[in-house]
């Protein structure tokens, strides 16, 4: 019988761009392992090597090398890939997904569910409630989610500004940090100080001993503990020279504040100096008009700056509070008060020797952009801002 016709291999010519990726897909660490085989076939096939040649060398069937040759020879790089496959009917509709990612969107309340912010769980449960669909898994919920970045789970507090005169007040404090006042430099005898309390620091014993780390183990702190007392500690924070000022009093009020003023500017170079800046917030120990004037009639080279409304964020010794919060504060496991004011005066000593000024980045062009943002949300969202103080 005659002998049947062997059908020759397809003949594969590169080009310089195909071979370089196809390279980088059977040699790369990160292509996927199927990819790698098939790069691996075409390459083999470039350098005119026999089907049977290439399937010995790749440990892959003949027909499948066959296959790979043959398509790349048809569709070039693009036919490397997995063709589409009918797979399963879709479970739910176009329709139904959006209609979850607009039920994400919104606040639960609103619906009258009794949640103050949604979860996977509790959205598929809603999307049930509500026959958008028969059964949703809270898997396929997070999937669709996560396409369009929803997280409905986390949230952010916000604030409009309703002090008057936000923009003046904070580019005092801001051209203060710059080293300017009115428009003119500060001179080498002029300081600025940063001042506030930092209220109920408490003294909690834990009831056993706390345990120090080791190999593969965290600090263990217990968590009953005995309440003994409270104590604010108030600071000044020079903001140039990083140095701090700090006492501890049993409470606020007018007369700690000013026992902190007079531990600072009874001491040089504050004492002689030309002009000292007090940079507070609206708190009830130096607010208004009637706080700058007492500062003054006390220390006549004393100058109180008010940051505005609702913006601590300006004043730089709340960055130091948090260092103390983050450092000397937590975890709170102290015997008695006479512990805890021990604990922030040596903590004083320690930041003090080493401290440098923190570098404050936002300017008065930072100031400008922000609130420019807020005059356009508010233009775009009037709904959201009718119920805020005007500015």
């Amino acid at each position: 019988m005659p002998a049947l016709p062997v059908a020759s291999a397809c003949p594969i010519a590169l080009t310089a761009s195909e071979r370089e990726r196809l390279k980088k897909m059977a040699y790369g660490h990160k292509t996927e392992h199927r990819l790698r085989q098939r790069a691996q076939v075409v390459l083999h096939a470039a350098r005119n090597r026999s089907n049977a040649r290439i399937a010995r060398e790749t440990g892959l069937h003949l027909d499948t090398v066959r296959t790979w040759r043959g398509r790349f020879a048809a569709h070039r790089l693009t036919a490397l890939g997995d063709r589409k496959r009918s797979g399963r009917p879709a479970a739910f509709t176009p329709l139904q997904s959006a209609q979850v990612r607009a039920l994400a969107c919104q606040l639960p309340a609103e619906s009258g569910t009794p949640l103050s912010r949604w979860s996977a769980p509790e959205l598929a449960r809603e999307v049930v409630a509500r026959a958008i669909a028969g059964a949703i898994s809270a898997s396929t919920v997070r999937r669709w989610l996560k396409q369009d970045a929803l997280k409905p789970w986390q949230y952010q507090s916000w604030i409009f500004i309703a002090g008057p005169a936000f923009r003046s007040k904070a580019e005092r404090v801001l051209d203060l940090y710059a080293r300017t006042w009115d428009g003119e430099w500060l001179s080498a005898d002029e300081y600025v100080i940063s001042a506030d309390e930092k209220t109920s620091i408490q003294a909690r014993c834990r009831c056993h001993p706390t345990l120090a780390p080791g190999q593969a183990r965290a600090m263990r702190v217990n968590h009953t503990y005995g309440r003994g007392g409270a104590l604010a500690y108030l600071a000044a924070y020079d903001v140039h020279r990083a140095k701090v000022f700090g006492r501890c009093e049993a409470r606020t009020g007018i007369t700690p504040f000013m026992a902190l003023v007079a531990q600072v500017m009874t001491q040089e170079p504050y004492a002689s100096a030309k002009r000292v800046f007090w940079v507070v917030d609206n708190g009830s120990s130096h607010r208004g008009k009637k706080a700058a004037d007492r500062l003054r009639a006390a220390y006549p080279n004393a100058v109180l700056v008010h940051t505005p409304v609702h913006a601590s964020w300006l004043n730089q010794v709340e960055i130091y509070f948090s260092v103390v919060q983050r450092k000397v504060v937590t975890p709170n496991d102290f015997t008695d008060l006479n512990e805890v004011g021990d604990r922030l005066r040596a903590f004083e000593d320690r930041y003090n020797a080493t401290a440098q000024p923190f570098q404050w980045k936002f300017t008065t062009s930072d100031l400008d952009d922000l609130l420019a943002r807020l005059d356009r949300h508010t233009a775009d969202h009037p709904e959201e801002s009718s119920a805020a103080p005007a500015a």
